[in-house]
This record gives C-alpha cells, structure tokens and sequence, in this order.
C-alpha cells in the first residue's frame, strides 16, 4: 500500500509539489480537488505528467463508498472500502441543524465494551489521518457538497475505534478538517468520543483543539463499569472526572457524558441518584442513548417509557440531560454492526 496524499496538510502539499519542480499554483490546484473528494486521476486542472508522478508515490484513491443504505428516518450509512481492502463504516444523521457524520478512526477496536458491535474482531489496524478525513470528503461530495457550502456541517468521532487510541492521526485529522485551506470545519461542530483514556485526555487539554469532548460512562460506579468496559479496570470514574475538570479548565468547553441505558444493568432510580450526586454541580451534559442492541451480545435495551422515567429523574435532580433520538436502527446503526454484518456475509 502507498502512501495516503490525504494525510498531508497543505503546507506539506506545497512542500511536495515545489520537490517535483513544478510551479506552487499546482499545488492549490492539488489540495482544492482533494478537498472536492476527488481522487488523484480524476482531477482534471493538473497536467498528466504530475498526476502520473503523484500516482507513483501515492494511492490514487484513499477510500471508496462501496455500499450505502438508507434508514426509514432518513439516517445513511455507509460501508467504506480502504485501498488496502479493509472495511470500515460511517453514518450521515439529518438534523434541523444540519448534517452529522460520525467516522470510524480504527479498523475494528480493541476496548472490548460489550455493547459494541466494533469490538467483536479486535482491532486490524489504525486509520491514517487522510483516511480519516477522506471519509468526509467523499461523503460531502456525494451529496453535493462543496467547500464553500458542505453537505457534511457537523462531525463525530463515534464510529468504529477509539480515538484517543489512535492518538496522533487523530490530532493531525482534526488540524486538517478544521484548516482554513480545507473544509475549515469548526472546532465547536465536532465531538469526539472517548471510553475514557485518562492520559490521552489530558494530553488532548493540552493540545488546545477546543471541540465537544464527549466521555462513555454507562455506570455510576467503578465495578459496575467494568462489567461492560473493561477500560474500567485501568482508570476509575474519579480520574475521568478529575481530567474532565482539566479539559475545561484549559479550553473552557464544557463536557458531556455519554450513558447507554442497558435493562437490568444501569437504568433504576439508585442509578439515576447516583448519577446525580457524581455530576450535580460539573460543568457538563448527560447524553442518555437507549442501547443499540448488538445480536451478538446479551445486552438489552431499556423500554422508551422507562428511558423517558429515567431522564426525568435526572432533570428534576439538576443534571442537564437528553435523550438521544434512536436513528438508523433498521440498517445496523450502532458502531460496527454493519462492517460486522458484511464481513460475515462476504465468508459465507
């Protein structure tokens, strides 16, 4: 596999093309087709001697939408094929807002929480930071986007992996999204999703990118976390907490917490006065997710009236709480679940 020319910014862009010996409008030409979701051979403003020069050290097409399906409530997903034949996922989610993506950052995840579907094959490998980002730009050029009026507003980093697993192509990602160059998306439009890796939260605080940082929860207490998040075994609810407390000291972004609602497991009213007495008075939002159940897990949803019961106690305590709309649950819309579906499709 050669290298992905989407990992570069586009300084290093510049870099490149002045090596080649040709002249730097080349270069704005390059980046602009690669922010427009192109790959190498289809744009047509540069000469065919530096495609074929660029092709040589690169991979013409980072990645590829192989199959896309469409949920009932208007929610897309999609099945992304990497160059070197690795497949990961991503969904589009429509709000009145406007569009959310949610990317996958590793092929398959090695946390092991045993409400996720990304989990069940361990992790392959890590993605880059260019095919990372070139999930979005060929999602925003599918349906239309450009960089001055995109089709993709809003990002998440809740697919397949764990971010901060993946630590640096993570970071260099998010300074080419959030590139003026680029798709210039802003740091206030993209959450990224944690299962709690305190040391890399902290080194995040001190990198200064100042986006939602949301942390998974799914318990009040260190031993009932750990029988669902193994993650649980290494850093306890007070060191998330305590580094919770630095995110927002150095970026002065409030954080959310995520909590699945999983029946039998986290959801009666001790859970939720729990819930209250941790956070109660933290600069934070609880996102309640009814679980999307996983077939290959024992795990089971709670029932919406008793998600609503939950959420009630938590607002009348204090919290700043919602519940998440269910989206995409007729075409595998949890993390992992569709690659999952495929792979055993593709061995049958």
């Amino acid at each position: 596999m050669k290298a992905i020319i989407q990992d570069l910014s586009y300084n290093q862009i510049k870099e490149l093309v002045a090596s080649y010996g040709q002249p730097a409008f080349r270069a704005k030409q390059l980046y602009e087709g690669l922010t427009q979701g192109k790959d190498i051979s289809q744009i047509s403003t540069l000469p065919a001697a530096l495609k074929s020069r660029l092709l040589e050290d690169f991979e013409d097409c980072a990645i590829k939408i192989i199959e896309t399906f469409e949920s009932a409530d208007g929610t897309k997903k999609f099945l992304f094929e990497l160059a070197d034949g690795n497949i990961i996922e991503g969904v589009l989610m429509s709000y009145k807002y406007g569009n959310t993506q949610c990317v996958s950052t590793q092929v398959g995840c090695r946390m092991g929480c045993k409400f996720c579907a990304s989990t069940l094959n361990g992790r392959i490998r890590d993605l880059s930071s260019g095919e990372i980002l070139s999930q979005i730009l060929k999602v925003n050029a599918a349906y239309g986007g450009t960089k001055e009026k995109r089709a993709v507003t809003n990002v998440v980093l809740m697919g397949s992996g764990e971010p901060f697993d993946n630590y640096g192509n993570v970071v260099e990602f998010l300074k080419n999204l959030t590139a003026a160059e680029g798709l210039n998306i802003s740091a206030r439009n993209i959450s990224l999703s944690t299962c709690g890796l305190v040391d890399k939260m902290y080194a995040f605080a001190d990198d200064g990118i100042p986006l939602n940082l949301t942390v998974s929860l799914h318990a009040t207490t260190d031993e009932e976390r750990a029988r669902t998040m193994p993650i649980a075994n290494k850093w306890s609810i007070a060191q998330i907490l305590q580094a919770c407390d630095n995110y927002f000291a150095k970026t002065g972004r409030r954080y959310i917490f995520e909590y699945s609602l999983i029946e039998g497991e986290n959801c009666d009213r001790r859970h939720a006065e729990d819930l209250i007495s941790l956070l109660k008075g933290r600069p934070c939002h609880v996102n309640l997710i009814r679980l999307n159940e996983v077939k290959e897990r024992t795990l089971k949803a709670t029932d919406e009236q008793s998600a609503y019961r939950f959420l009630g106690l938590l607002e009348k305590g204090g919290l700043s709480a919602t519940l998440r709309r269910q989206m995409g649950a007729d075409i595998g819309g949890a993390c992992g679940q569709l690659r999952a579906s495929y792979i055993d499709s593709s061995r049958k």
